[in-house]
């Protein structure tokens, strides 16, 4: 018998359990360490079952046998079909799982399970979309270099091919080079050095400088129009004719949606809710479908 839902929510940089009784009550939540599936899944698994016990501890009550739970998580790198399939076959005995992209849980949870649209720029970005008929549909979330425009990783590499090209005498030394030098180093080898070292996230914090610098350099300020615009797109490609409410989340996102078209700012909405509580959404579901089925 289930007696438990559990929702993760769980990225590179951390994950958050959501736990209800089946019938409703909440019982609290809980956070651990990163649980995205390309940082290892044996990893994500500790990590998702640490946050489940600090959400059991936190409320006082004994830790249930996963066969008395139902979980539906929404990870990073679940797209990548090798890394879910031994996600999945790495279940430590729950009586239902169910694995879903972090986008679609935070969809999920942003318009309460209802049709609407999601765009999403923190360290990376994508577009979802929830359409009345009960398909679904994705825009972007490429991966970092290639895609990911407007994003903070985007913002961040953008700023780093600025200070290069200023620490060459190609572009002028603005504030937002100075702030790369001051980040990264401001000689060739240290440059050279952070930027084979760094990764997406890493890039990632340079963005904050990008917003910092946007009053005082050219540079810093085109670059925000230029990820607003890729936001924008997105948002546009997923849902040309507009009929669907539109959520924006992230860092990034959240910091440029007012500075989008109105015709787009017209359709925003505030998100009801999380990532964890859209997979846990997706856990009732799961128990609900399942019955039926028996």
């Amino acid at each position: 018998m289930v007696d438990y839902l559990i929702g993760i929510d769980g990225g590179g940089s951390g994950t958050r359990a959501a736990v209800q009784r089946v019938h409703g009550e909440t019982v609290g939540t809980g956070t651990a360490g990163p649980s995205a599936l390309g940082q290892g899944v044996e990893q994500a698994w500790d990590n998702i079952q640490a946050a489940v016990r600090q959400a059991f501890e936190g409320a006082q009550l004994p830790i249930p046998t996963w066969k008395r739970c139902a979980l539906a998580a929404g990870l990073s790198g679940v797209s990548h079909a090798p890394w879910r399939e031994a996600f999945l076959a790495a279940d430590p005995g729950l009586a239902r799982l169910e694995v879903e992209t972090d986008s679609f849980t935070m969809l999920m949870g942003a318009h309460g399970g209802q049709p609407g649209v999601i765009v999403i720029a923190g360290t990376g970005s994508i577009a979802e979309a929830l359409r009345a008929d009960g398909s679904r549909a994705t825009v972007g979330g490429w991966g970092f270099r290639v895609d990911d425009e407007g994003s903070g990783g985007w913002l961040g590499l953008q700023a780093v091919r600025h200070g290069l090209a200023a620490f060459d005498g190609r572009a002028n030394a603005s504030p937002l080079a100075r702030r790369v030098w001051m980040h990264c180093g401001d000689e060739r080898e240290s440059l050279q050095a952070w930027c084979q070292r760094s990764g997406q996230f890493e890039f990632a914090q340079l963005a904050r400088a990008v917003f910092e610098c946007e009053a005082t350099d050219p540079v810093a300020a085109r670059l925000l129009q230029q990820a607003t615009g890729a936001l924008e797109d997105l948002a546009l490609a997923i849902d040309a004719r507009g009929r669907l409410p539109l959520a924006v989340a992230g860092s990034i996102g959240e910091r440029l949606a007012p500075r989008m078209r109105p015709a787009l700012r017209s359709r925003l909405v505030p998100a009801k809710a999380g990532a964890a509580e859209g997979a846990l959404m997706l856990a009732r579901r799961l128990l609900v479908h399942t019955e039926e089925a028996l």
